[in-house]
């Protein structure tokens, strides 16, 4: 059991030892009922099974909810802790999105929804010394990539998506959370550099309704083609082997940022839109955006406005 005075990381400081963050889920939505897991396996893009089709006891994977034309409704990790009870937690999409999308389907489906994201908190942790943080204070092993662990106070931990590195994400009950931080804490404003420098995208904000998984390389962390049917499954196996229009690309500037949702041009052709950004040191920006690669030159930079003076490059993977 953990003891809230005395929450802290190893050699805190010696750079880069850990980091922790404070944050809301937008959805922590528990599915029971003797149908759950049947019931979510037809609408997830990802496979809640385990090896053999057993029921996935333990399991945990990130995947999305789509349209039947493959459009990105929302996004959600899925802890399977067995047949009756499913956790589906969301960075931001929210539980009513993700729960209108549910009851839509269920017809009859001996499916319970419950909501508990006014009542629970959480906390991120990143680091060198995460791993072993999590051991000496919560008691748990560091789950790996699929699998999530339970604390005795009921809470939830498993592998978050924050950046390049590793971290856990620790869901529980607010009450059970320590009262202070495990010290050293980051802000919200640097959790979302990290996601951007990254290229991770946040759904919906940066790959939405009106996308496709593959725009924003969600298809190889977020769509199982193995798994049979379910919501939007034929366009992901047309989409496997085609070509898409449009990509989510990192982009940099200098100075203040244009608005989210501003179109980006190259001479007076408009090339894409601008979806995030966040500050990356004092006098630059770092952002996603969504461009048509039919008209993008890779190689020339981006101005917000017709024929304007482009100070905006692509930075990172690109086409």
């Amino acid at each position: 059991m953990h003891n809230n005075n005395e929450l802290r990381f190893k050699n805190l400081s010696e750079a880069g030892a850990g980091w922790c963050h404070r944050w809301q889920s937008a959805a922590v939505l528990r599915v029971g009922g003797e149908d759950a897991l049947a019931f979510l396996q037809g609408q997830f893009s990802q496979d809640l099974r385990l090896g053999g089709g057993t029921a996935g006891a333990g399991r945990a994977v990130y995947g999305l909810w789509l349209t039947h034309k493959g459009r990105v409704l929302a996004d959600s990790f899925a802890l399977v802790a067995g047949p009756t009870e499913v956790w589906l937690v969301s960075y931001f999409s929210t539980a009513s999105d993700i729960g209108a999308h549910l009851e839509k389907h269920i017809v009859a489906d001996d499916v319970t929804i419950e909501d508990h994201t006014a009542e629970w908190g959480g906390l991120a942790l990143g680091g060198n010394d995460a791993a072993a943080w999590l051991r000496a204070n919560i008691g748990v092993e560091p789950p790996g990539v699929g699998g999530f662990a339970r604390t005795d106070g009921g809470g939830l931990v498993f592998r978050g998506r924050r950046g390049a590195d590793e971290s856990w994400e620790w869901l529980a009950p607010a009450g059970a959370l320590p009262a202070c931080d495990p010290s050293p804490a980051i802000a919200a404003s640097e959790r979302e550099r990290m996601r951007l420098a990254a290229g991770v995208p946040a759904v919906p904000t940066d790959i939405g309704p009106g996308d496709l998984p593959h725009e924003g390389g969600l298809d190889a962390a977020a769509v199982s083609y193995t798994k049979g049917c379910f919501v939007g499954q034929e366009v992901m196996a047309r989409l496997r082997t085609g070509t898409i229009r449009r990509q989510l690309v990192r982009v940099r500037g200098a100075g203040e940022p244009p608005p989210c949702g501003a179109a980006l041009f190259q001479g007076v052709k408009k090339v894409g839109e601008l979806r995030s950004t966040c500050a990356d040191g004092p006098d630059g920006w770092l952002g996603l955006g969504l461009f048509t690669l039919l008209h993008l030159d890779t190689a020339a930079p981006l101005a917000s406005a017709p024929e304007a003076k482009p100070e905006i490059r692509l930075s990172g993977d690109t086409p």
